[in-house]
């Protein structure tokens, strides 16, 4: 059996006769500089549109404007009653709770926690988040239990002509 016998390279060459010289370095570094510095440009502009609605949003105060929506009736709801409602959008519920004889409360149902459905409990007297046991106080939103750290989101009410609306969402204040 004849052995593959491989021939050293000429000198000159110094084992790099498979590099191509020409192309050899066709991003160096300040090639890679160049194209980094573009996409980091890139990038802020194109997160200026998003960057002036945050502005906007905390330059108003946090204040927006919602349209009013009437509820139920007063003589519909019973005191220790709840109603499920939509509001301030179609795609966000809410919850009213006539908690004594002319006092009413309403809060977007969704928990601070996990976004997870706030349902109310006539027994206990407590809106409460199945999904990691958070519970929150009727009268002020604020949580009592579990991992919510920040009061249910709570609506503006307004009673005229018998009827309950919904007028507004309270800015949150840390």
């Amino acid at each position: 059996m004849e052995e593959n016998k491989r021939e050293i390279p000429a000198e000159d060459d110094n084992y790099t006769h498979n590099i191509q010289k020409s192309n050899e370095r066709s991003l160096d570094r300040r090639g890679f500089l160049k194209t980094m510095v573009g996409a980091a440009g890139a990038f802020a502009v194109a997160t200026i549109p998003w960057g002036t609605m945050a502005a906007k949003e905390m330059l108003s105060g946090g204040k927006k404007e919602y349209a009013g929506k009437k509820i139920v009736d007063v003589a519909a709801i019973k005191p220790g009653e709840a109603v499920e409602f939509a509001y301030p959008t179609e795609h966000e519920g809410a919850l009213l709770i006539r908690v004594g004889e002319n006092e009413y409360k309403a809060y977007q149902n969704a928990c601070t926690h996990l976004k997870c459905p706030v349902f109310w409990s006539k027994e206990e007297s407590e809106l409460l988040c199945p999904c990691h046991h958070g519970k929150f106080d009727v009268k002020t939103g604020s949580p009592l239990a579990g991992p919510p750290r920040r009061p249910l989101p709570e609506i503006q009410l307004e009673i005229k002509n018998g009827a309950i609306y919904a007028m507004g969402v309270k800015p949150y204040e840390a």
